[in-house]
């Protein structure tokens, strides 16, 4: 970990673009240029700040969640703008990526998102479990040979693997109801959300679209009848055994021990980013975070079969996310929230902002984000474009990066005067 002295020799090279900046494996010159926003001159700082081949992320990450970012980018600003046992929060947490690798920094973490679903893909994880553990525990559940769905599941799952789905999904909900839904329950609902549908071997479906959205019923037909495929078993246990040793493989001991600390002292929350009072004032050192971009993701149609298996009202949660077409609607959301983040966050701390690029590039966030934060009270410390290099996998969603969604990381950071 960088000595205090080093991480502020940094943040002076950042917050006023005098020199060189060096980051990781790269020693590429940071391009600085200014931008007028709001009668304020912002410096812009260009250059790949951190790629995925900087360092490999941490196996427990491997959690697929629709527009998500990669761990590197909060790890970027988690090292450089904070210390251990500062804490660290992020509104929109989606899968959890900023609390996940706050925890493995030895961070305290706050954690929020107003879709139930990222409470059930976050939380979990700083809890690790004894892998036969959990294997008793999960063939120890009555799995019924012959159970029936009130929603057509057939063109997804064998009919054998449909009967283990449903007693799994019968056994979690029962075990929450009574009452006794403990941290092992909570780790295969977690690994069982992640495993429902995906496009190998290791999920429970027939191959279908990435893992991070769920294709409709009839689309699914579609692709069974272009591929010529139909559901084959898949033993869902044992897949749920595997994918649990495979996001655990890099954790330590020592890890697991720190998980736990930080995860016992942690605040999962699920409210709305605007009204967060379990928050106590100036108790946040560090905000990192991605707010729902526009109309960019369906939330409700990419999770409609997780929330199925966690008994979620997909429509209602959309319809408490911040899916709004016009720019205009969005900042008005996004002005509250950044209230908030004003009255959480600690004299001299930060918030980094990532944005991004909608509506083929046209539309720069930004362009918007700034003036937001200086009118909640922050000052703007500048823009930073993370350039990288697009693989095949960027249109994995049958969605080109080019016409929709986010080209680069573009990031807003504010900080909040010491005074």
């Amino acid at each position: 970990m960088e000595s205090q002295s080093i991480i502020q020799e940094h943040l002076g090279k950042f917050r006023f673009g005098d020199s060189v900046c060096l980051f990781g494996d790269n020693s590429q010159k940071t391009n600085i240029e200014y931008a007028e926003v709001s009668s304020c001159s912002i410096q812009k700082f260009t250059n790949e700040f951190w790629t995925s081949k900087q360092r490999q992320a941490d196996s427990l990450h491997e959690i697929s969640y629709r527009a998500c970012f990669k761990p590197q980018l909060p790890r970027f600003f988690i090292e450089l703008l904070t210390k251990e046992q500062d804490v660290v929060y992020d509104p929109f947490s989606g899968r959890g990526t900023t609390c996940i690798e706050a925890g493995l920094l030895n961070r305290n973490v706050i954690a929020n998102d107003i879709n139930p679903l990222s409470k059930i893909l976050s939380e979990p994880r700083f809890f690790i479990p004894d892998i036969e553990t959990l294997k008793n525990r999960l063939y120890s559940i009555p799995f019924t040979e012959k159970a029936n769905s009130t929603i057509d599941l057939s063109m997804f799952y064998h009919s054998e693997t449909e009967a283990e789905v449903l007693s799994l999904r019968k056994y979690l909900e029962q075990r929450r109801q009574i009452g006794k839904e403990d941290e092992l329950d909570h780790w295969i609902r977690m690994v069982a959300t992640n495993r429902l549908t995906g496009h190998s071997s290791g999920f429970f479906s027939v191959y279908t679209l990435p893992p991070n959205q769920a294709v409709s019923q009839e689309s699914q037909k579609k692709i069974n009848e272009k591929r010529r495929q139909a559901p084959e078993y898949r033993n869902t246990k044992e897949i749920i055994l595997k994918k649990s040793e495979s996001l655990i493989r890099d954790i330590s001991d020592k890890k697991v021990i720190r998980l736990r600390k930080i995860g016992e002292n942690s605040l999962f929350l699920m409210k709305d980013a605007r009204f967060t009072p379990e928050i106590e004032s100036g108790c946040v050192q560090l905000t990192v975070t991605s707010p729902p971009f526009l109309d960019v993701v369906q939330y409700d149609e990419d999770n409609w079969l997780r929330c199925w298996f966690n008994s979620i009202n997909a429509e209602e949660i959309a319809s408490k996310i911040t899916m709004t077409k016009k720019v205009e609607d969005w900042c008005g959301v996004m002005s509250k929230v950044f209230e908030e983040l004003y009255r959480i966050t600690k004299n001299g701390g930060y918030v980094a902002f990532e944005v991004g690029e909608v509506k083929g590039g046209e539309l720069k966030l930004e362009e918007y984000v700034v003036p937001l934060g200086l009118t909640a009270g922050f000052s703007c410390e500048g823009i930073m474009i993370n350039q990288q290099a697009f693989t095949k996998t960027a249109n994995i969603w049958g969605v080109s990066n080019n016409e929709k969604g986010t080209n680069t990381n573009r990031i807003v950071i504010f900080r909040k005067s010491l005074i």
